[in-house]
């Protein structure tokens, strides 16, 4: 496969991003990059813990340059970053906080001089060259690495942005609330706006008016990038929302209801992505038209027994999918769930997502999440506990709420009522995060 360009913008003065203090064109984000590579330290690997978004960018485009990879875990607790120094002994941290206690050797990103240097030309980068190691979330145990290579990526995104009708309109700004360090972030938000003629927004806003500002930010057509998460919260917040031209979902379930109502309040389409830290984006749907997700171009389903495995497109090599995955044609498929999140109690199966679906729809319900705890290896039968926001009500009547949808095996004991769960930026709650939470509670209770 030949070399690929860094970004598929042209122009030295097409917008490539949008900061506080206005529009980014292409000659400043090549120059600035230039400038970051002369200030990398010795060594292969770098954390990229720019919060920024658009330092982030020019943070990972100055790796690619020189040859670096990136590590892009999505939740930097101390015990994946000491994980990541075993995988990389030679990592350093690239950060633009002035709080960064990472223990690492850090460079803090430069103040950018404003000159620009006169050369224009846009690097041309190895196919075949490795960029990146994204991590899994650690949603269903430790997390793991996988490579990333450059060709496999444009591949990918080149993809996503046809689908959705990039490639051939008015380039948009893409705003993300997703952190650019996840896979979806990594390629929604940033490498999807390099390879599409958009902008991306240096923002990563978290809260609904942090979300409406940033949009008002930037100029129309503009797409938000996010998660069902920070969409209920969002629309929840009732707030006057800015004009939109497309919403893009993905890291969880998003309930037909939710994608209603945000087309409703949006007047724009919303599509979801379906894919995995493993492969990458595969698939796509519109919610509110249809269950059924549609490939992407190139992308195959191999199905042998109960095992489903995803190759072509930017699949670089068979992959096993984690989910129950039915088949519908060559191109389309419906999703029933992962397989990990099958629990099985006293011969009886449920689906976790189904009954996080169950618990969530219960009317006082805010937010709330099941866990199966690890196996005792005693004679007990190991009973699913559940964590839930719902203030004003009390476990009995939840539990009795519970009861009308579900086979009694599988109520939660314990039921633990909390203010907010933990969840990360990504909307997502790692497995060992809600471990801890019920060690703790189990070791209050025997206090």
């Amino acid at each position: 496969m030949p070399s690929l360009p860094l970004v598929s913008h042209v122009s030295p003065d097409s917008i490539i991003a949008w900061r506080a203090d206005g529009a980014v064109t292409l000659r400043q984000f090549l120059t600035e990059v230039s400038q970051l590579v002369a200030l990398f330290p010795a060594g292969s690997h770098l954390l990229n813990m720019c919060s920024d978004r658009y330092r982030f960018s020019v943070g990972l485009a100055a790796a690619i340059v020189a040859g670096k990879v990136s590590l892009l875990p999505s939740t930097p607790t101390p015990e994946v970053v000491r994980q990541i120094k075993v995988f990389a002994p030679d990592v350093f941290c690239l950060t633009d906080s002035v709080l960064c206690t990472m223990d690492l050797p850090q460079l803090r990103y430069p103040v950018m001089g404003v000159s620009q240097a006169d050369a224009f030309a846009i690097p041309q980068i190895d196919s075949k060259q490795r960029i990146a190691v994204v991590f899994t979330s650690g949603s269903a145990g430790s997390p793991q690495p996988h490579p990333k290579t450059w060709g496999a990526l444009v591949s990918c995104v080149q993809a996503e942005a046809l689908r959705l009708g990039l490639l051939h309109n008015t380039p948009c700004t893409i705003i993300g609330t997703v952190p650019p360090q996840h896979m979806y972030g990594f390629e929604s938000t940033v490498l999807m706006a390099w390879h599409s003629g958009s902008a991306l927004s240096h923002a990563q806003p978290f809260y609904p008016a942090d979300i409406c500002q940033a949009l008002a930010a930037v100029p129309m057509p503009r797409m938000l990038v996010s998660s069902p998460v920070h969409l209920r919260a969002w629309l929840d917040a009732g707030l006057a929302l800015p004009e939109i031209t497309r919403v893009l979902c993905a890291t969880a379930p998003l309930s037909a209801q939710l994608a209603q109502d945000i087309e409703a309040r949006c007047h724009a389409p919303l599509m979801e992505i379906y894919g995995s830290t493993e492969t990458g984006q595969i698939a796509t749907r519109r919610p509110t038209q249809t269950a059924e997700w549609q490939l992407l171009p190139g992308i195959k389903l191999i199905v042998e027994g109960d095992c489903v495995r995803a190759c072509g497109g930017h699949i670089e090599t068979l992959i096993a999918m984690n989910d129950m995955i039915e088949p519908v044609t060559d191109e389309h498929f419906l999703l029933h769930g992962r397989i990990a999140d099958l629990v099985n109690i006293a011969g009886k199966r449920h689906s976790l997502a189904s009954l996080n679906h169950l618990l969530n729809t219960i009317p006082g319900v805010v937010d709330g999440v099941f866990y199966m705890p690890d196996e005792t290896g005693d004679d007990h039968i190991t009973r699913l506990a559940a964590c839930v926001v719902a203030p004003g009500m009390d476990a009995p009547h939840l539990l009795a709420a519970l009861r009308q949808h579900i086979d009694p095996v599988f109520l939660p004991r314990p039921l633990l009522f909390v203010d907010a769960l933990p969840r990360n930026r990504t909307g997502k709650l790692p497995r060992a995060v809600l471990q801890a939470l019920f060690q703790t509670r189990s070791a209050r209770k025997s206090a």
